[in-house]
């Protein structure tokens, strides 16, 4: 009995095969449905969001609620603190965090592993615990409702020092006593070797650093003291103790808070996978 196949000569499908993608279809429509109704909605007026039923496309697609929303509620100061603070603390968390991981994974000193495994313990611990010791240390160095107080405080993470050691666990110390033998110092060797090769782990850090930075409410909220340094989170919560609450304009902001993480995630989005496959086998 002889097999069917298509017009191009290829093999049909497995059943498993065509139940998985119809799973993995069904399950990207539930996760894109809401995003493509906010930015549809942030279309819409007031008078159509509150219509019911409501219209799935909005009347118009003049981009009045955006342009109104970054002029009448200074949102223009709200998203470029998000961007300073967001692009500020993600790169001195990459610094600071491959540092901590080169001399955890490639230096041997006593208490090296004792010092990993209290570092990775406070992955554990909530922020809302050492909120207050966070911020009386933060008003002493002088950073309360300042930039730098959003920016430094949570710059050290101990899941990125844990991702970026299991990572740097694999590459071979023959590359780095090849390059002392050829006579580079030791910050050389980690921005010349180390750095390139880290490449993976480092997009995957960025990527976190970037969520969390852009979606984070609690420290700016209690950092952050005058309205010229609120961050777009903590604006846009601010609007629920309105007596009346400009949706419209809420629904666009939104929209534009989702932009920045999009376009992180679809540019370093090849380097997610191989970089967490690669430290999860260390």
């Amino acid at each position: 009995m002889s097999t069917w196949r298509s017009a191009t000569g290829r093999r049909p499908p497995a059943t498993g095969q065509v139940l998985a993608y119809t799973l993995l279809i069904a399950l990207s429509l539930v996760v894109l449905v809401p995003i493509v109704w906010a930015v549809l909605s942030s279309f819409k007026t007031q008078a159509e969001l509150a219509a019911r039923p409501p219209s799935p496309l909005p009347a118009s697609f003049a981009p009045t609620n955006y342009t109104e929303a970054l002029r009448t509620f200074d949102f223009g100061v709200y998203l470029r603190n998000s961007v300073v603070v967001t692009v500020a603390a993600t790169a001195l968390t990459l610094v600071i965090n491959t540092m901590a991981a080169y001399g955890l994974a490639k230096y041997n000193f006593r208490g090296r592993t004792v010092l990993f495994l209290v570092t990775l313990g406070t992955i554990m611990i909530p922020l809302q615990v050492i909120l207050i010791s966070v911020y009386e240390v933060a008003a002493d160095l002088g950073l309360v409702n300042s930039l730098w107080g959003l920016i430094i405080p949570p710059a050290a993470t101990p899941t990125g020092v844990f991702l970026l050691r299991q990572y740097m666990l694999g590459l071979p110390d023959e590359l780095i006593e090849a390059a002392r033998i050829d006579g580079a110092g030791e910050f050389r060797t980690f921005v010349r070797i180390i750095v390139p090769l880290c490449a993976p782990p480092l997009a995957v850090l960025a990527i976190f650093s970037v969520i969390w930075r852009w979606n984070d409410f609690l420290w700016p909220l209690i950092i952050s003291q005058d309205q010229d340094k609120y961050t777009l989170p903590v604006a846009l919560a601010q609007f629920d103790g309105q007596l009346v609450v400009p949706f419209n304009y809420i629904l666009a902001m939104s929209v534009v808070s989702m932009i920045p993480v999009i376009v992180i995630f679809l540019v370093l989005q090849r380097h997610i996978t191989r970089g967490i496959a690669a430290t999860g086998l260390r």
